[in-house]
């Protein structure tokens, strides 16, 4: 048997470019390694004496892509979403991530973030932890126990936050560089990432010195951008010296001169998204996020005109679903409304984009993740819809089963996953 080869067979989906739909109906893939190797109608002579894991009908699409996740806030969902963001963050999420100075709470919820992600079908995912350097690191380990890739960042924040939830300066620096240091190398798939809450949490002494360590350390940054009109007239007041919000973050170092994730950005202007491109910043589209908080409909197609990068993200607890398949159709929902709003000038999502979105846009933030070409790394769900099929055996096409499985399915319907070639069970943690 050749060393590291697996042959695994179904209907391959995946889309290679934003809105490009690939199908291989009843088709091969191989995996090297970590790797995919190459996907054939018909399995090559010199493969046909090697075993092949046979999904038969099933689907074969890539693992989903969580760009923005607050782990701390999942035992909020569902709560406080009557609320605007800046009353729900001081009601709700400020006083819960509070708790994670207790490692034992930490534990018990991260284990179970970490069990509901894998449930749902995500392989990937960008996390936010709290201040709690303790806490995000067990964050961390648990994610690479269970086998999944990831990144994960000890949130800073030393002003304009509760005092149970504050860090001096020098404190906040101290623990994030303790941490990178504890965590950098010691997972393969899991690595920390740069995390300033958003600019109204982060003195410029903090957000200079965390910039610092992003360089140091070869490090990512993600953070919020542009969420919410309340949010964007308190940095205007913070910061007047800046022309915008984006100009902030680009000041102090934490926009694109490493790899970035802003989230949300609902209400950037031109001068912003010009900047986003020039800095490859990274947008987090988080539509439940945007509905529940009444922050508004980001212009996602116009970044994507722009060449923006765009994943999306469940915003857990902002958004209350951790399915990045339910993500998707909220993001088709919500382009509909954009696309009336903009009297029918910015075009709604189809289901190929949302897809793209969902794996390769946000995948790529982690390298070659999130599609089936040759020397992509293999992350992929095996789903079978037949439960979903009225009636009973009927047939569809796998454009129009793939598209059901979105809308309708649930994680009953994911029978496998992987990721980096590996098949990963529910985590025993």
């Amino acid at each position: 048997m050749a060393e590291g080869i697996k042959i695994i067979k179904g209907n391959i989906v995946f889309t290679p470019s934003f809105g490009q739909l690939e199908v291989f109906e009843n088709s091969f893939i191989l995996i090297e390694g970590k790797t995919v190797k190459g996907i054939y109608r018909e399995l090559p002579a010199e493969y046909t004496h090697m075993a092949v894991t046979d999904y038969q009908n099933a689907l074969i699409i890539p693992g989903f892509v969580d760009l923005h996740f607050h782990a701390p806030q999942f035992a909020n969902r569902g709560l406080g979403l009557d609320l605007e963001l800046l009353p729900w963050l001081e009601r709700y999420t400020f006083p819960e991530e509070a708790k994670y100075t207790n490692i034992a709470y930490a534990q018990a919820v991260y284990k179970q973030v970490v069990t509901e992600l894998w449930k749902w079908g995500t392989t990937r995912v960008a996390c936010f932890g709290t201040i709690h350097r303790a806490a995000t690191a067990k964050l961390l380990e648990l994610l690479a126990l269970a086998g999944l890739g990831g990144y994960v960042g000890k949130v800073n924040m030393d002003r304009n936050s509760p005092g149970s939830l504050i860090e001096t300066t020098a404190q906040s620096l101290a623990d994030t560089e303790d941490y990178i240091k504890a965590t950098v190398d010691r997972y393969e798939l899991v690595k920390p990432i740069i995390t300033p809450r958003f600019v109204p949490t982060c003195s410029p002494e903090l957000m200079t010195g965390i910039a610092k360590l992003a360089q140091k350390y070869n490090l990512p940054v993600q953070s919020h951008l542009s969420e919410n009109a309340g949010e964007i007239a308190w940095v205007k007041e913070l910061h007047p010296e800046c022309p915008n919000y984006a100009g902030v973050y680009h000041r102090f170092g934490l926009f694109g001169q490493q790899p970035t994730i802003m989230a949300h950005c609902i209400h950037n202007d031109d001068a912003e998204i010009a900047l986003m491109a020039k800095s490859k910043v990274y947008v987090a589209h988080c539509p439940y996020s945007n509905n529940n908080l009444a922050s508004g409909i980001a212009p996602i197609r116009k970044y994507l005109d722009n060449g923006i990068a765009v994943g999306l993200g469940s915003d857990v607890a902002g958004g209350h679903e951790v399915s990045i398949a339910r993500v998707m159709t909220m993001a088709v929902q919500v382009s509909k409304l954009k696309w009336l709003a903009t009297d029918k000038s910015e075009k709604f999502f189809t289901i190929p984009e949302v897809l793209y979105l969902a794996t390769k846009g946000g995948g790529s933030f982690f390298g070659k993740v999130g599609s089936f070409e040759a020397g992509y790394e293999f992350d992929a769900l095996v789903i079978d819809d037949s439960s979903l099929e009225v009636p009973a055996g009927s047939l569809r096409s796998i454009e129009d089963r793939l598209s059901r499985f979105i809308y309708i399915g649930d994680y009953h319907n994911i029978v496998a996953r992987y990721v980096a070639g590996a098949k990963i069970e529910q985590p025993q943690l």
